[in-house]
């Protein structure tokens, strides 16, 4: 072997242990523990939605790093051949499986766009009509109710007197005020009264619902509004994905042949 062969092969021996290096993380009591490994856990803490900062990497290097280590002493104990730790490594690869089966699942079927409008035009159908703005005194007592109205009658202002006397915490500090809703958002006895008001009507006689006593005052009516599609279709392709995946689990389930009857 001459002296240029002899520089190259000395080249070699060094570049290969750099380059199986370039491989590893760390080597732990002559394991190598692969880079691979940390990748599997930084896409982890991805999948659960955590955010992986750059300091994160540094962590999760200690972390695959320190696995090893206990790992390798477990390994030592004889611990990976007792019958628990099997069980549990055999609950574990199940877990892993149907994770990766609903995953791929999931990637191969998504929801298509012309899925979500067909929904959205679907719930739009649903949801017209109209909605409802009033205001309402809440009371406990009828006799309470009444002496309101005739105060109302007299001149007495009802945003104020809401503010004072009304005990629904959701709308007193505003003057009674519930926003836009339809009927069907409030208790039948409730909806129904507040229906057959007129713009800028009050009800002549409290109403009795299972909360108390109600003075209705009808400030406005409109058409139901409706989101645009654009700001719903991430929350409705997330939702036909789910129904998806459900009615594809419900599917295997059925096909499955077991003597074994489900609760539900």
């Amino acid at each position: 072997m001459n002296l240029k062969s002899t520089v190259l092969m000395a080249a070699i021996a060094v570049i290969l242990p750099l380059s199986a290096s370039a491989q590893n993380v760390a080597v732990v009591n002559g394991k190598p523990v692969p880079k691979a490994r940390l990748a599997a856990l930084m896409q982890q803490a991805n999948r659960a939605g955590q955010p992986v900062p750059p300091e994160m990497e540094a962590r999760a290097r200690d972390e695959i790093v320190l696995r090893e280590i206990f790992a390798q002493e477990a390994e030592k104990r004889g611990i990976a051949a007792t019958a628990d730790y099997k069980s549990q490594m055999e609950l574990l690869r199940q877990t892993v499986l149907i994770r990766e089966l609903f995953a791929d699942y999931q990637k191969k079927n998504p929801a298509s766009e012309a899925e979500a409008l067909a929904e959205y035009e679907k719930a739009k159908a649903t949801s017209s009509g109209s909605e409802y703005r009033a205001r309402h005194i809440l009371v406990e007592k009828e006799d309470e109710a009444k002496k309101l109205i005739a105060e109302i009658k007299a001149g007495g202002k009802f945003e104020d007197l809401a503010k004072k006397h009304s005990k629904d915490p959701g709308s007193a500090e505003n003057g009674g005020d519930l926003d836009f809703a339809k009927p069907d958002a409030y208790v039948p006895e409730f909806g129904k009264a507040m229906a057959a008001l007129k713009k800028g009507e009050m009800t002549e006689e409290p109403v009795k619902t299972q909360f108390g006593y109600h003075i209705i005052k009808l400030e406005e009516t409109r058409e139901a509004q409706f989101p645009a599609f654009d700001e719903v279709k991430p929350q409705l392709m997330q939702r036909l994905g789910q129904m998806k995946l459900q009615k594809f689990q419900e599917e295997l389930k059925s096909a499955a042949k077991t003597d074994y009857k489900f609760a539900q």
